[in-house]
Formats: structure tokens, sequence, C-alpha cells
């Protein structure tokens, strides 16, 4: 495997048998920050059925893995593209909703349009990583503040690190709007 920033991450966990062709990622994720990818199942649930992880959140971005599996992939055996949709919509969203929790407002947060692009099959587990947590975060201290709706593009890139390294398979562009209550 090459070296790279991705390919340092993938670890197999002592003991663990992972299942072919499947890849472990070391997360950096705290049990605060896996729970807020359950309370958002718990109003989405079509989320969490395609079994997505947070690997990182944190001040500067999000990284959200979904595995390649019989709930995510299509009748080629690549993931399915809503579910590169829905991998791309949290790792745009997971920084505001931990913004917003921690502002300690009501804040209503949608994805306002989607521009996608499509490099290669996403034939193996995906690897969504946003690295716009600052400008997240002072978009939701900007709503809060003046109570205006604010809407930013949070650009996602997504990886098969397995197959494909740091190369995108699919890179989206959200465009997150927010408005305070």
């Amino acid at each position: 495997m090459p070296e790279s920033n991705a390919a340092e991450r993938l670890v197999q966990p002592p003991g663990a048998a992972p299942a072919a062709g499947a890849s472990r990622l070391r997360s950096t994720a705290s049990l605060k920050d896996r729970l807020l990818l359950q309370l958002v199942g718990l109003k989405i649930p079509m989320l969490l059925f395609v079994g997505p992880r947070v690997v990182r959140l944190d001040e500067e971005g999000c990284e959200v893995h979904i595995p390649l599996s019989w709930r995510s992939r299509n009748h080629l055996k690549v993931m399915y593209v809503g579910v590169l949709c829905a991998g791309a919509d949290l790792a745009a969203g997971l920084n505001a909703l931990n913004a917003i929790r921690s502002s300690g407002r009501r804040v209503d947060l949608l994805f306002k349009d989607l521009q996608a692009s499509f490099f290669k099959r996403a034939d193996g587990d995906v690897l969504f990583r946003s690295s716009a947590g600052l400008a997240v975060n002072a978009a939701v201290r900007r709503t809060v503040e003046t109570g205006e709706r604010v809407t930013i593009p949070v650009e996602v890139a997504a990886t098969v690190p397995d197959r494909h390294g740091d190369e995108p398979v699919a890179r989206f562009t959200m465009g997150l709007t927010m408005k305070a209550r």
C-alpha cells in the first residue's frame, strides 16, 4: 500500500479480523461525536441504515466512513449515488450540528443545493472528508448573533483509500443554510 495520510490511518485492530476487502480506520472521534451521529440517525433513520461512522470531528472538519455492503451498493457492486450523497451530507453537516448544540440556541439547518462530480467508481469503503469546520463554525456564530439566514458552500471529497488512496472518486459542494429561530 503506498504511503499517504489515508494509508497511515488504515489499521487493523489487534485481534480483529476484518471482512474480506474491508479496511479498519483509526477513529479519533469521541464518544460524544459518535453519539451525535446516532442522534441524527434518530431523526433520519436512512442514514444509520448504511452504517456510517464518524472517524474525525473537530473544529477544523469532519471525516465520515461508510462501508461498501449490501446496504450501500448498487447492481454494479459500487456505492449507490444516494449513499454517496448521504455521506457528503453527514461530512458537511456534523460540524454545523456540533456548533449549533454548543451555542445553546435553536438553529434550523438545511442543505440548499448540491453539486456533485463523480470521477471513478466507489468500489470500496468510502471516506468522506470536509475541512470547512472553521468556516461552518463562523457561519453558525453569525446566524446566532444576527438572527439572519446564513448560507455557505461546504466542500466534501469522497475517497476509497483501500483502492485509490487520497485520489477522490467524487467531490461535492453542499450549500449549507442556517437560520436562528
